[in-house]
Parts: C-alpha cells; sequence; structure tokens
C-alpha cells in the first residue's frame, strides 16, 4: 500500500506516542523512531522531487511564455509596419477608401495628439509632477491649445491610421 505523506506523518507520530507511554529504554525508543522515520523520509524525498519536477515544468514554461511574447511583439510591429507602408501608398495614390469583400479599408483622422518638440520651454503651469521629476502633461496642454492657448515648446498634431474593419 502507498500511504501518503500526511498519512505517514500521522503513523510517525502516534508511534512517538505510543512509545512515549510505554517503559522502554531510550535507546529502543532511538532505534524504533529512527526506523519508523525511514519511510517518513523516503515520501518527503519523493515530494521534494515532484516540487523540483513542478518548479523544472514552471520555468519550461516561463521561458516559452517570454519567447512567445517576444514573437507576438515581433508580429505587432511587423503588422504596424505593413499597415503604415499601406497608409503611405494609398495616400501616394490619393485613395481614402477601398471596398473589399471580405473587409473595408478606410483612411481616418486620429484624435490630435501634443508633440512635445522641446521640454525646456513648456512653462511649469502645463507641467505633471511624478516622483522625482515632472514630466509634460499633455492632455491638459491639449485642452488649453484647444481653448486657444499657445504652449512653447509643443504643437498640436493630428495623423492617419488605417482602419481595416
Amino acid at each position: 500500500m502507498n500511504l501518503t505523506l500526511y498519512e505517514l506523518t500521522a503513523e510517525f507520530r502516534q508511534t512517538a506516542e505510543i512509545l512515549a507511554d510505554m517503559d522502554l529504554d531510550p535507546q529502543t525508543v532511538t532505534d524504533t523512531l529512527e526506523a519508523a522515520s525511514f519511510p517518513v523520509e523516503q515520501k518527503c524525498a519523493q515530494v521534494a522531487a515532484f516540487i523540483r519536477n513542478m518548479e523544472a515544468t514552471a520555468e519550461q514554461i516561463k521561458q516559452a511564455e517570454k519567447q512567445m511574447a517576444e514573437r507576438r511583439k515581433a508580429m505587432e510591429n511587423r503588422a504596424e509596419h505593413i499597415r503604415d507602408y499601406l497608409l503611405h501608398n494609398m495616400q501616394a495614390c490619393g485613395m481614402t477608401k477601398i471596398e473589399h469583400p471580405l473587409f473595408k479599408i478606410a483612411i481616418k483622422q486620429n484624435p490630435e495628439s501634443v508633440v512635445v518638440e522641446d521640454e525646456r520651454q513648456i512653462p511649469v503651469d502645463y507641467m505633471r509632477e511624478i516622483p522625482a521629476r515632472k514630466e509634460p502633461d499633455k492632455a491638459l496642454m491639449k485642452q488649453a491649445m484647444k481653448d486657444g492657448y499657445s504652449i512653447p515648446g509643443a504643437k498640436l498634431v493630428r495623423t492617419q491610421r488605417v482602419e481595416i474593419k
């Protein structure tokens, strides 16, 4: 019968309690406990081997995840480059929309975004506090520029993107 570590531990403790209640010499108690601990030690070694196996498998999964993430990122980057290629070629041909049986391709306007040309020129009112440093608050700057304010060192730009539905 193959006992679990929990069951072997319970048997060992029960043996130790029985021996404590018996009137035996210390050497007999020690020898008996050593003999009773052998299966527990073996099971502990088996459990430790199982743990190591699980850790090794987890490490292999971690490496596979890393490789998959790198591959995913490479695919995303390649798709983005090809999307830019499509955008530039459609723009060069003066095309803004293409109907296809499988999808529609259209050049769309992106929302305005702030491009910081020189961070040193941006007034402190348009900076946000980041622990140990300041950086431009683009959302605040965008709203201010939409409201008609001019901010030195920054401008509003509108880019385009290709949308595939």
